[in-house]
């Protein structure tokens, strides 16, 4: 739980009767209730407000179900479905209408606005916290405007957000102001705190029953109807202010908890981050599972791959350039060379950490095919139009995550050639900007100029499964910033990817491997 839903628990244990203990000596809210229809009475006889046609009473009848009488018609329904939680025996229940003496919006048109005017032309937006906000881009009208489009705001009015941002809440204390629609507006009757109409409207009771009521599609609007039409918990008048009182004192408390609970928070997703590296690391360096020696070593299979290249060679099936791949290996004094055709060289300080026996070093490039990214031209729409080709960005991974199973935007064949369009099991490693990122495409795809595809060689398929690639992979971010260098804008080129060496296990290592660290990960990330 954070701080925001500790205070929304609250809030609603506030109006449920739970927070506070009740007091047996408390005059009960019907009483008070009473006193308001008495007084809504001589304000109607006085001329001073409209007869509510909708008054009405919410009782609770002697078989437990909750009843509403209409006092104009004298009409008796059942209310029960509308009720969404019990209340104390001294609480009432009432429609909001029924304790205000007036209830409306602001002026739907646009007022005249007057550069340097004295009177504030507020919408939902400029209330907060119980407060009207004045910002520095709230436009103003001059006071004979202000005159045309005044409402009858007083001590006793709350206004709320009604359009777009719903339930923002402010009392009105005085201030020049106008309202624009968004803000809705009532006046509240004596023996309603307006500060225990603001916690109703700030709890999730409240904000589930606009969402309700609410139109529109793409900017919400709740009707004045519906603010008339709202259920409000009504306690005594006296254990309003105790509820009042004690939120304000549990107020500092929670914004302790919410502080220490976000840095709780940081603290577990930087531990998850940390044990997430930690397993990664661990498992390309062989630690993470013990060796089988019955498995074999990847040099024998490697050993393999070049004979078989080396017969289709002498076939002429292979050309010659095809053995000039890279060949690593750890000499009797522990020292690792390498050799490429007669050239052979000590490159024990390249090797990055301590692999098993069993294991083995190959060179990016010799691994895997390297294809650059590339963006089509903005401009051509013919390169653009009816797509089919799967063109990936950044944005894939932000909607998807780290395996892609489609793309949000496509190329046409006349925008790529066949040997940029990379196989499903391909590896797209960010090496500009977000130097890193990378994900796995589960479909054949291209991608932009962000990232480069690696995708593993026919040849070595059965030295290396794609899964073990991709894991690989995601440990790569600290070595790719190395290469990049201290720029502002990072980039690292082919070259440098593909001179990137690589631990590989035996094959069913390799499976063993990825499916213990997955779900290790999962598990840690899960939480």
């Amino acid at each position: 739980m954070n701080g925001k839903q500790l205070k929304n628990s609250i809030l609603q244990w506030a109006i449920q009767g739970k927070l506070v203990p009740q007091d047996p000596n408390d005059e009960p809210a019907s009483v008070l209730l009473e006193r308001i229809r008495a007084e809504k009475a001589r304000l109607v006889k006085e001329k001073k407000i409209k007869k509510d046609k909708n008054e009405s009473i919410i009782y609770r009848g002697e078989d437990n179900s909750y009843y509403e009488k209409f006092l104009a018609t004298r009409e008796v329904k059942c209310i029960d479905e509308e009720i969404p939680f019990e209340i104390p025996a001294t609480w009432e229940w009432c429609r909001l209408l029924s304790i205000v003496s007036l209830l409306g919006d602001g002026i739907h048109g646009t007022p005249e606005y007057s550069e340097g005017g004295s009177v504030y032309f507020i919408n939902g937006n400029n209330l907060f916290d119980g407060q009207i906000l004045i910002k520095p881009d709230t436009k103003t009208v001059s006071k004979e405007e202000a005159v045309k489009h005044s409402r009858l705001l007083n001590e006793s009015t709350v206004l709320v957000s009604i359009n777009g941002t719903i339930g923002n809440i402010a009392f009105y204390s005085g201030e020049n102001v106008i309202l624009g629609k968004s803000a809705c507006y009532f006046n509240l009757l004596n023996g309603i705190e307006r500060k225990y109409i603001k916690i109703v409207l700030q709890t999730d009771y409240f904000l589930e029953y606009t969402k309700r009521v609410a139109t529109g599609s793409t900017i919400k609007n709740v009707p004045l109807s519906g603010m008339r039409n709202v259920l409000i918990p009504i306690p005594p008048k006296d254990e309003q202010q105790v509820i009042i009182d004690k939120l304000s004192s549990l107020k500092l408390l929670i914004e302790k908890f919410n502080i220490e609970q976000s840095q709780l928070n940081k603290l577990n997703a930087e531990l998850r981050s940390v044990l997430k590296k930690s397993i990664l690391q661990e498992a390309i360096q062989g630690k993470l599972l013990p060796q089988i020696t019955e498995e074999g070593t990847a040099q024998e299979l490697l050993e393999q791959i070049r004979q078989e290249k080396q017969r289709l060679v002498k076939e002429g099936k292979l050309k010659k350039s095809a053995l000039l791949d890279s060949i690593i290996y750890k000499g009797d004094d522990n020292k690792y060379f390498e050799k490429i055709g007669t050239i052979e060289k000590d490159i024990t300080d390249e090797i990055p950490f301590e692999i098993p026996n069993s294991w083995c070093w190959i060179r990016l490039n010799n691994l895997c095919n390297i294809t650059n990214g590339f963006t089509p031209l903005r401009t051509e729409p013919k390169f653009w139009e009816n797509g089919n080709i799967n063109w990936f960005t950044v944005e894939d991974i932000r909607k998807q995550g780290e395996y892609i199973y489609q793309t949000t935007q496509k190329i046409t064949e006349l925008a790529v050639s066949k040997d940029r369009i990379v196989r499903a099991g391909s590896v797209l490693l960010c090496c500009t900007a977000s130097v890193g990122q990378c994900a796995m495409t589960m479909i054949p795809t291209t991608t932009n100029q962000q990232f480069n595809a690696l995708t593993i060689k026919e040849e070595y398929r059965c030295l290396v499964n794609d899964e073990f690639l991709y894991l690989f992979v995601k440990t790569l971010a600290p070595i790719l910033h190395d290469l990049a260098g201290k720029t502002t804008f990072e980039f690292i080129s082919v070259k440098k990817v593909g001179n990137i060496l690589v631990p590989i296990p035996p094959v069913l290592e390799q499976c063993r491997i990825c499916k213990v660290t997955n779900k290790a990960i999962a598990s840690i990330m899960r939480g």
